[in-house]
């Protein structure tokens, strides 16, 4: 029996992380969506951030972003409705909570983010059915999730 892919939902901040590195964590999470490893959920808020401080910042990775943006094929959530949007607001900063509503709405497996600040608080995390992660204890929960090869001695 095939088991579902992880659904992950990126916030801006991991997003442009992926988009900007090489070979940090969050590019190394953009390969495992390209790969159809994991499922890739964004809404239109995290698209329109990017566009405009990947528009602002680093203008000259806008083509490069489109066409990354195209490989991944991301799924793209509606965004939360207002009463999602009120009901996330006392679990995190009012700026936050249309990111998190889209992730609960969406039905995410993990919401990953760098702001640590915002999302990772106690109050968030034990409010929400998923875990809140940055990039790099995403990729250990995927490497733990793995089935462990044969050490080569016992071949």
């Amino acid at each position: 029996m095939e088991s579902r892919r992880w659904r992950i939902f990126l916030d801006t901040s991991a997003l442009i992380a992926g988009i900007i590195s090489e070979a940090g964590a969050a590019r190394e999470l953009l390969r495992l969506c390209e790969a159809g490893i994991v499922e890739l959920l964004l809404s239109r808020q995290v698209l329109t951030e990017a566009d405009r401080n990947i528009s602002e910042k680093l203008p000259a990775l806008i083509p490069d972003y489109h066409n990354l943006l195209r490989q991944l094929e991301p799924v793209l959530v509606d965004d939360p409705s207002r009463e999602a949007v009120c009901e996330a607001m006392p679990l995190i900063h009012r700026n936050d909570a249309p990111i998190l509503a889209a992730a609960i709405c969406a039905k995410a497996d993990f919401l990953i983010t760098w702001n640590t600040r915002h999302f990772q608080t106690e109050t968030a995390r034990k409010a929400v059915p998923f875990p809140i992660l940055t990039p790099g204890e995403f990729l250990k929960a995927f490497r733990k999730s793995l089935p462990e090869m044969p050490n080569s001695s016992s071949i």
